[in-house]
């Protein structure tokens, strides 16, 4: 899967009403640490079900076969196959092409005793340093030094310890989550994130033999084992997808149902619609939104989870730019991620930045626009401003949909939407 990243645009002809039903994946972010977690092993096989078919996890499969692993996928069946020793060196070009492979960094200095891993790339959404990761790993016993753009970390053995996160980092408490299963010893890491994700990350270790207790708690109790086994997991559905495609429905005015969910993963959101008077109908593992009227406006800012999404942050910014009234959304998490602002203002979104504070003028409507796709979620906010503006909107670089939406043009046609997937360069940029 080679994607050239100034190659695929999408054309919507926008203003159609979208009706119909789509599935969600399986969740990107629960696949990848996973995936990761494989390492842990010293002979075996791990089998995921429910992997979504995306650029990010055919990059970390190239890493994990560049480790020494094996990959086997078929549909959205995927086993791992680790025996024998594992590289401890990382790629440098398969790390920077995304944020999401510092999660080798714990499972392989676990496994290996050595890491080199080059400082991980991903979308411009801001600066999303790894000092919790290290500061973690240094209190478990690990010795870390930076130099040239990469980080080494040694430890001849990790040992349990007690760990406070500054902040309840994903990347972090993944990481060190993984190191700590395999330490000698207890683990205590309290302001743990609580993330789904984290929660479908603990199963799949627990699966493997682990022990691990307190997760969705934010306190994470771990006692090390010497090895663990293979296990079959299943991958929980993607809330960001879901969300989006939820989205689709209301900033079109359409009849969506998104099935697959799993409901409370997404109160946040559930309750900010709500609040905008949105009323979205709950059937236990469906979500539908019913010809709803134009939102209100609102007032949102981001947090960690259970908290309001920085991932779906831009696309209710599309959603909010055709409400009535005057919405205000707070960014704590990410300090650049208004990139998508600007190209909103291009198809007539009325939007104040004032730092991490965005003041958004609800219009009647939008207008189709040439924009690009700076990241993942600024991509899909796009998506749907277009599909609800009137005449045509060109979005470049969509390349970045590729990594966390499944074949999104092939989802949205069936519910009646007038969108293409074209290949070539922007006339001007």
């Amino acid at each position: 899967m080679k994607v050239n990243s100034e190659s695929y645009f999408i054309r919507i002809k926008g203003g159609t009403l979208l009706k119909g039903e789509v599935k969600a994946q399986g969740s990107k972010n629960a696949a990848l640490p996973i995936m990761a977690a494989a390492l842990l092993l010293r002979d075996g096989k791990v089998h995921l079900r429910n992997v979504p078919k995306l650029l990010d996890i055919h990059t970390m499969s190239e890493l994990l076969i560049g480790l020494g692993a094996k990959v086997y996928r078929d549909d959205h069946n995927m086993i791992i196959e680790v025996s024998g020793e594992l590289a401890w060196e990382t790629p440098a070009s398969l790390v920077r092409k995304m944020r999401a492979s510092s999660l080798v960094l714990g499972p392989l200095l676990a496994r290996c005793g050595k890491v080199v891993l080059p400082l991980p790339g991903g979308c411009a959404i801001g600066s999303r340093p790894m000092d919790l990761h290290f500061k973690g790993l240094s209190k478990m016993g690990a010795q870390i030094e930076l130099d040239k753009g990469a980080v080494t970390a040694r430890a001849d053995r990790l040992v349990g310890t007690r760990i406070y996160l500054d902040f309840p980092s994903v990347g972090a408490t993944e990481n060190l989550l993984m190191a700590a299963v395999l330490a000698e010893g207890e683990t205590l890491i309290e302001n743990a994130a609580r993330e789904p994700e984290i929660d479908n990350l603990v199963c799949a270790l627990k699966v493997m033999g682990a022990s691990v207790e307190g997760e969705g708690t934010g306190i994470l109790r771990i006692k090390g084992k010497g090895e663990l086994r293979p296990a079959s997991v299943d991958i929980i559905p993607d809330r960001i997808e879901a969300a989006t495609y939820l989205l689709a429905g209301v900033i079109t005015q359409g009849d969506i149902t998104v099935k697959g969910v799993i409901p409370e993963h997404l109160n946040a959101l559930l309750a900010k619609l709500d609040e905008a008077g949105i009323e979205v109908i709950n059937s236990g593992n469906a979500l539908r939104v019913a010809n709803p009227r134009r939102p209100k406006g609102i007032t949102l800012k981001t947090m960690p989870y259970p908290g309001f999404s920085t991932d779906l942050q831009p696309q209710m910014m599309s959603v909010l730019s055709l409400a009535e009234g005057t919405s205000i959304i707070h960014e704590t998490i990410f300090e650049s991620r208004f990139l998508h602002a600007s190209e909103l203002q291009k198809m007539g979104a009325q939007i104040e930045l004032q730092g991490n504070t965005a003041i958004v003028h609800g219009q009647k409507n939008l207008i189709g626009a040439e924009v690009y796709a700076t990241d993942l979620r600024g991509g899909a906010a796009l998506v749907l401003a277009g599909l609800a503006a009137e005449g045509e909107t060109v979005i470049y670089d969509t390349h970045h949909l590729k990594r966390g939406y499944e074949d999104m043009v092939e989802k949205l046609i069936p519910l009646g939407a007038q969108i293409r997937e074209e290949v070539g360069e922007p006339q001007s940029k």
